[in-house]
Order: structure tokens, then sequence, then C-alpha cells
């Protein structure tokens, strides 16, 4: 699910928007941008729905916020793969050498 959110471009750029740790409103995302408020609250769902980002209620609208926590599980993840794929890339040579 991680991936599936991280896999379209409008969803990563509010991602790097956030990442600087500050909240904002959804206003406060689409603005300066040619995307929809509507739009941005349904990638921002998904968003959620994954747990990369966080939302609060301040007064009358949410607030949007980064979760980091999640990143550091897919980073332990992708260099697992990684690790295996070295193993099995220097199996490989090694047959192919010999």
């Amino acid at each position: 699910m991680i991936f599936a959110a991280l896999g379209d471009r409008t969803r990563l750029s509010l991602l790097t928007r956030l990442s600087d740790g500050q909240a904002r409103s959804i206003a406060g995302l689409s603005a300066d941008t040619d995307i929809t408020r509507q739009a941005v609250t349904k990638h921002l769902r998904v968003l959620e729905e994954a747990g990369l980002v966080k939302s609060m209620r301040i007064g009358r609208e949410s607030q949007f916020a980064f979760k980091p926590e999640p990143f550091v599980e897919l980073r332990a993840y992708l260099d697992s793969v990684s690790r295996q794929w070295d193993d099995a890339l220097s199996r490989l040579r090694t047959f192919v050498e010999d």
C-alpha cells in the first residue's frame, strides 16, 4: 500500500512539501499549483491511509503533517532486498566465472 501511494507524482510532490516538518492545510498545499483542493484532498487521504501523513483538526480546517516513521521501515526493507540481490548476483558471477 505504501509503494502504491508513493507511485504517484502528485503524492510525491505533496510529501516533499510536507517533509520540512511543517503541517499544512489543504488550501496551503494547493496554493501556487494547478491542483484543485479536491484533488489535493484525495491524494492526502491516500497518503494518510498508507500511514505517510497524519491529519489534525485545527479549528475549521484540517492540517496535514509528514510521518517519517514508515520511511525508516521502508529503508530497512529496501536494504534487505538489496542485500538479497547482491547475494544472488554474486552467486551468479561465481557460477559464470567458474
